[in-house]
């Protein structure tokens, strides 16, 4: 079966690239959508394709810097970041961030001993289990959303 911590890193791969239980991951759902489809704000009030994968990124990250030892409090800015340059060479390298922070959090998994799933990712913050599903669960609450901006 192996380790608990390679269950979850395999946990994070499906929501991420798939193949997810529940339907498409993140990465599915953004296959087809290009970068006048990712700035869209189909929905006023509500944020874009590309604000969302760039948030998801975010987290991704954060989550591998609170492994290492970092608090990453993300600031509003952090959290989600501006969308100013909206053309396809910048989509494209939005994608690769957002491939280049999921493989850096999968990778930090890939290290964890079990033991230390149940210990508080940094002193007051929840448990590095918690935290890692936490990071699963929020992939795929976005990816809920990337699939109805598709739609919409």
């Amino acid at each position: 079966m192996g380790s608990e911590a390679k269950r979850i890193q395999e946990q994070l791969e499906r929501s991420f690239t798939g193949t997810a239980w529940h339907g498409p991951s993140v990465m599915e759902l953004l296959a087809d959508v290009d970068a006048a489809k990712a700035a869209t704000h189909s929905i006023e009030g509500v944020h874009s394709i590309w604000e969302l994968a760039l948030h998801i990124a975010a987290w991704n990250k954060g989550a591998a810097r609170r492994l290492s030892g970092d608090r990453a409090e993300l600031s509003d800015e952090e959290n989600f970041p501006a969308v100013n340059d909206i053309g396809d060479e910048d989509w494209r390298r939005t994608l690769e961030l957002l491939r280049s922070y999921h493989r850096e959090l999968h990778d930090a998994i890939g290290d964890l001993d079990d033991a230390r799933l149940d210990q508080p990712i940094l002193e007051g913050m929840s448990s590095v289990y918690v935290t890692l599903h936490g990071v699963v669960q929020h992939n795929l609450y976005h990816a809920g959303q990337i699939a109805l901006l598709k739609k919409a």
